[in-house]
């Protein structure tokens, strides 16, 4: 499992579109930086994992997302992700000791590579193609969005392998 998380934000991810000519499309939305924080996992099997959260992601979240995973993934998890100092807080160490330590092990990418992890890949693509040039007005109206786009990725294996071969991991 590769592991990451993300902001997907009020504001557009504005990308090229087509329009009649001399018809410029504008889109109208409000100057806020209110944003969902997303942690994800994306597996080798094509498989993605999602938990959106309101507010900024901390060790808890990482925790209970951890749980998550452990739940839905029978055997043994190898979880790779970022040096983040949420990944090395003291809480994730205990938790890995107390609760997940004969389960799930975890690595660290190395610093400064964020090519070599897949998950970063589909953060690319559920910004700049699923949710492409998409004004919400509230929290509850991009959540909305983003679960239909998680799941419209989900349906695009095709996709999902690119993510992945493009970190050089096929």
């Amino acid at each position: 499992m590769f592991v990451d998380e993300s902001g997907f934000y009020l504001l557009p991810a504005v990308v090229r579109t087509y329009a009649p000519v001399a018809h410029t499309p504008v889109l109208h939305h409000r100057l806020t930086r209110d944003h969902l924080s997303v942690i994800g996992a994306v597996a080798q099997d094509e498989r993605l994992y999602f938990q959106v959260h309101e507010h900024a992601i901390t060790e808890v979240e990482v925790i209970v997302f951890c749980r998550h995973l452990l739940r839905h993934v029978p055997g043994k998890l190898l979880v790779l992700w970022d040096g983040a100092p949420i990944h090395r807080s003291r809480a994730v160490k205990q938790f890995l000791h107390e609760e997940a330590g004969d389960r799930l092990h975890l690595e660290r990418f190395p610093g400064y590579a964020p090519e070599l992890d897949p998950q970063e890949g589909i953060w690319r693509h559920l910004k700049h193609v699923e949710l492409r040039n998409v004004c919400c007005a509230s929290l509850a109206e991009i959540r909305r969005k983003l679960r239909g786009a998680c799941q419209r990725l989900r349906q695009k294996p095709r996709v999902i392998r690119a993510c992945i071969a493009h970190a050089g991991l096929v």
